[in-house]
């Protein structure tokens, strides 16, 4: 592990802004190291308000995609609602048909079939919406990159709105709407949104032709925050408003589907961190092992007792989903060994059997043990199909973009894309992903890092730096929980390895002022560092822990040196 320690703002800047909040250092430095300047910056940050959302029109084609849906509603047109199979895909769906029934009986969703259709827009969608006498679909989370597909959709006289937020490529679809705020000429001011945000943006503006305001919206939120927490997009700006307003639906009063799903989690309040890793693996379990369309009809069911039969369904997906991956995982890392490839820049695996809806897990997997950026494929129809992930500062879409001569498609992020290519070009493109990411990476990329926040003396840590740090919650990309540092401090005598493998390391370290416990997962092997009251310096996170009724600070423990 590396550890680099952030810039510390400008002096002058951190005085201004102190003085203004009448708060300490560590706190005005932290703001600053989050863009937040000014007393008005802090106060949008600390107080998200639904007034800070933006004004749906500002994107572009908004006003096209509105009246193209307010004269299918009055024409009694049938509406196909369209999205990809993963949470942002899902949740979208269950957003734009569950408020278009408000408004009309004449809606019907539809997901492809990860295995039969792959990913976004598909010609079976197409003719089944032709077969059904559907004369508009809107899809959501996908469709930014489906030129021939929409063109095939306009011979049969079937229109297209498109709400996206992946890379547009060169040109654009000929839909009727095309909303996308990463489009180079729309000049919406936020450009992070998720599919489900985009998909939230459009209702926000057809709601508000009917004199509703935002405020109206607020029961869809929850579906919202569990894409934005899922599609790992900033939580900054327009993101951490809907974010903040989705966690506290979910947290008082979720749609029955989100209800079920955590009716068996024993937790007061759930953090967009819980939503990650507790809503959005069981949603997307649905898509991976068995059909998106069983998480929209959970998403979307009224019912509570009715959620709670098909959330027990989706959570054996999820057990399925797991074992699976875990599998797959270990055949993944035998064959880097044999065929030595534990020294390269990249990790490109394929094998024919592999469950197509894991590979982006076991790509998450792989980079765990050889960090570095990392396709896995498997057979696709006649083709090969892949999963990308990339590591912290590279990016993956640039990588395969030079070597789209021997790709068919593909799309995505920075970090995380998809591909598709002939079987017979395989190794051609293993070749060349490896020869352009070690022509293109910088070589301390390949070490994993930890970004610390601030360096600060162990006294510091005390319950009133805490209060304030959990107000800079919902946490993710672009506000992440505050990393520190603190060096020449011991442990107490206490210390032990602790877990069914012992692999995890439980402290008490003091720097002679005060005391506080400390829990490192996966650190026990650094046992010898902390053992016989030797100094060390650690970095870590700061929390609370709850046991038998009692709430005490405790340090979580990132690495120690």
């Amino acid at each position: 592990m590396r550890w680099t320690l952030k810039p510390n703002p400008n002096p002058e800047k951190v005085k201004v802004l102190k003085e203004a909040l009448q708060v300490d250092d560590i706190v005005a430095i932290l703001l600053l190291q989050r863009g937040i300047e000014t007393y008005d910056d802090a106060k949008t940050f600390f107080r998200p308000s639904l007034n800070d959302l933006h004004d749906p029109f500002l994107m572009q084609d908004m006003d096209k995609a509105v009246s193209r849906i307010e004269q299918a509603l009055e024409n009694g047109e049938n509406i196909l609602v369209y999205g990809d199979y993963d949470v942002d895909g899902t949740t979208s769906v269950a957003l734009m048909s569950s408020y278009l029934k408000t408004r009309t009986e004449k809606v019907a969703t539809y997901i492809p079939d990860r295995y039969e259709e792959g990913y976004g827009v598909s010609y079976q969608g197409i003719d089944f919406a032709e077969d059904n006498g559907f004369t508009l679909i809107i899809a959501l989370d996908c469709g930014i990159k489906a030129i021939e597909k929409v063109a095939y959709a306009q011979e049969k006289g079937i229109d297209f709105i498109i709400c996206d937020h992946h890379r547009p490529g060169n040109s654009l679809p000929n839909a009727v709407a095309v909303l996308d705020p990463k489009q180079q000429d729309c000049e919406y001011p936020y450009k992070e949104l998720c599919g489900c945000g985009v998909g939230f943006k459009l209702i926000q503006a057809l709601a508000s032709k009917q004199g509703k305001s935002v405020e109206d919206l607020v029961a869809y939120l929850d579906l919202v925050a569990t894409a934005i927490g899922a599609d790992i997009v900033p939580i900054t700006g327009e993101n951490r408003v809907l974010a903040y307003f989705g966690l506290q639906v979910i947290n008082g009063n979720p749609r029955p589907g989100i209800k079920a799903i955590i009716a068996e989690v024993k937790k007061e309040e759930l953090t967009i961190t819980d939503v990650v890793f507790i809503v959005a693996p069981r949603i997307n379990a649905a898509g991976r092992m068995k059909h998106g369309n069983h998480a929209v009809t959970l998403l979307t069911e009224t019912d509570f007792n009715t959620a709670v039969e098909y959330a027990v369904e989706i959570d054996t997906f999820n057990t399925d989903r797991r074992e699976t991956d875990r599998q797959i995982t270990e055949e993944a890392l035998q064959q880097i060994e044999e065929q030595k490839e534990q020294e390269r820049f990249t990790t490109v695996v394929y094998h024919e059997t592999w469950h197509k809806g894991v590979i982006g897990i076991v790509a998450s997997r792989l980079t765990e043990t050889y960090y570095r950026p990392t396709l896995v494929f498997t057979k696709s129809g006649d083709k090969l199909a892949a999963s990308a992930r990339s590591v912290s500062g590279f990016d993956v879409y640039n990588a395969l973009e030079a070597c789209s001569e021997h790709i068919e498609q593909f799309g995505g992020h920075k970090y995380a894309a998809g591909l598709t290519l002939k079987e017979e070009n395989y190794e051609a493109f293993k070749q060349a992903f490896e020869d352009v990411v070690s022509k293109t990476i910088d070589i301390k990329l390949l070490t994993p890092e930890i970004k610390v926040d601030l360096s600060i003396e162990l006294s510091e840590v005390d319950a009133k730096l805490w209060r304030i740090i959990k107000q800079f919650a919902p946490f993710g990309p672009g506000n992440m929980t505050p990393v520190f540092m603190s060096e020449n401090i011991r442990d107490t005598g206490y210390g032990k390895c602790v877990g069914e493998d012992e692999s995890h390391l439980r402290v008490t370290v003091t720097d002679g002022t005060q005391q506080i416990v400390g829990i490192g997962f996966g650190l026990g092997d650094k046992y010898d560092l902390i053992s016989d009251r030797k100094p060390f310096k650690a970095v870590y996170t700061i929390d609370e822990n709850h046991w038998n009724g009692t709430v005490s600070l405790q340090l979580k423990l990132r690495d120690l040196k």
